[in-house]
């Protein structure tokens, strides 16, 4: 694993301060900057969650800067809960400060089950150059979309033994999307990845480096 340099920040959203991290790794090309957000922050989801902290792993493994954030009302951050939609907003203004931070890198916008679903409603507007979606409550929350679909490269990864939210409604979901994403299916695999995580880091080193391989 690369060595990081980790930059505690206090940026500028809709509801007041948001509290953030920004981990970069020394051998940092500027290629992508991801973007993190975090699950459910009423079942104790933050920054700190350890799939957030994964995919920020997965990121600097490719030499990407990873900026993980608290939605509204979490840790330091202003605000109170918004019910995705408050969040997506803080979403797009941590997206903007990363797109001024690294001009002309790709953005990665990733996030994790109540963060996934977020992370989709925030991309509608900003049109990441990928989107990735790690065991999303689709059927729960499918009416943060307003109808509409992101567009673009869009990857999504579910466990098989998920009992949060089952795989069969992931697939049911997708299955009724114009704009099908890649779905990458764990076998094995729950909910918050218990001894899975290395799985998980090595599925989008493997997807997201690839992907910028074919850039080049």
């Amino acid at each position: 694993m690369p060595a990081v340099l980790k930059e505690a920040l206090t940026l500028s959203g809709p509801a007041g301060r948001i509290e953030a991290l920004l981990e970069t790794p020394r051998d940092c090309d500027e290629h992508a900057v991801a973007v993190l957000c975090h699950p459910h922050p009423q079942f104790q989801g933050t920054m700190l969650n350890k799939v957030v902290h994964t995919m920020g792993r997965a990121a600097n493994d490719l030499g990407a800067p990873a900026l993980r954030f608290n939605f509204r009302g979490v840790g330091a951050s202003d605000g109170e809960f918004a019910q995705g939609h408050g969040e997506a907003e803080d979403t797009l203004a941590v997206i903007d400060w990363a797109r001024d931070r690294y001009p002309g890198a790709n953005l990665w916008l990733c996030g994790f089950s109540f963060g996934s679903m977020v992370a989709c409603r925030a991309a509608l507007t900003a049109k990441p150059d990928w989107l990735v979606s790690i065991a999303p409550p689709a059927q729960r929350m499918a009416g943060l979309l307003d109808g509409r679909e992101p567009e673009g490269r869009w990857l999504v990864i579910q466990g098989d033994a998920d009992a949060v939210v089952h795989c069969d409604s992931v697939v049911k979901w997708i299955d009724g999307l114009e704009r099908k994403p890649e779905l990458i299916i764990l076998p094995g695999v729950e909910h918050f990845f218990h001894g899975r995580l290395t799985l998980l880091r090595q599925t989008l080193v493997e997807r997201l480096g690839g992907d910028r391989q074919d850039d080049r």
